[in-house]
């Protein structure tokens, strides 16, 4: 019976597999895009109605201004890769909310919010789209997907997977709140592993590219977020490499990424 479980999982799980664009990396997905959108959509939901939206216009006109252009160069980047039918996933909305953090999230379905705090330190257009490139990243590789899939592998077991994943309902509500981290003090946070921001990393400076930005500004505006955050790493980049090798790794993908440019 246990060997049956396992080959069930063992096929559930070479059937589930896919690559993230950009990268080519291999992930395992265990849970639908519309399973993962209608929770994503409703813990946004529950975080809006009790952030504070900013009243500094010329600020969230920058914000709404910087993501609109990368979400509509990542549109075009799936739509010439052959992905077209990942662009009904995305229903892109920006926000900046009046809170001192320096911090910003990008929800599944392309719920982007910035913080005032995060603002304070942004000096052009470019230093903005870096954040919001690697925010969007995260949204196109589905690394909320790849971290929910993993949760479901650690608490059920390869041998029992393939059973609980056949209805998975109550199993992704009670992963999600893990997630998803949501929390009275941060709102939505999605403690990603060091891979996954990684990979955002990389693939938000070739869409902030795409977009026409300048990815090399990246380099002086992680200089400046370790300066001006007493050399910390701010919450939603807390499983980042440190400053240093991800300044080092921005330089060494520079070169390829300036092709990008438009």
């Amino acid at each position: 019976m246990k060997k049956g479980f396992a080959l069930i999982a063992l096929l559930l799980l070479m059937s589930a597999c896919s690559s993230v664009p950009l990268t080519g990396r291999r992930q395992v997905m265990l849970v639908s895009d519309q399973e993962i959108l209608t929770s994503s959509f409703s813990q946004y939901s529950e975080f809006m109605k009790t952030a504070k939206k900013s009243t500094n216009k010329t600020q969230t006109d920058m914000v709404v201004r910087v993501g609109k252009k990368i979400a509509a160069a990542t549109e075009e980047y799936l739509k010439q890769n052959g992905l077209s039918s990942e662009i009904q996933n995305f229903a892109w909305e920006f926000n900046l909310v009046a809170d001192p953090q320096l911090n910003a999230f990008c929800m599944p379905g392309g719920k982007i919010v910035v913080y005032e705090g995060l603002m304070n330190i942004v000096s052009s257009d470019d230093e903005l789209a870096v954040v919001v490139g690697h925010e969007v990243a995260h949204a196109v590789a589905k690394h909320s997907n790849e971290r929910m899939s993993q949760q479901l592998m650690a608490q059920y077991g390869a041998a029992i997977l393939g059973v609980a994943v056949s209805n998975k309902s109550d199993a992704i509500q009670e992963v999600a709140s893990t997630v998803y981290g949501v929390g009275a003090q941060y709102g939505v946070v999605l403690p990603f592993s060091r891979k996954h921001e990684s990979e955002a990393d990389y693939m938000g400076l070739v869409f902030m590219a795409m977009a026409g930005y300048d990815p090399s500004l990246a380099i002086t505006f992680w200089q400046k977020m370790s300066a001006g955050n007493g050399g910390s790493v701010p919450e939603f980049m807390s499983t980042h490499p440190s400053d240093a090798r991800r300044i080092s790794d921005i330089q060494n993908y520079l070169p390829e990424i300036q092709k990008y440019r438009r």
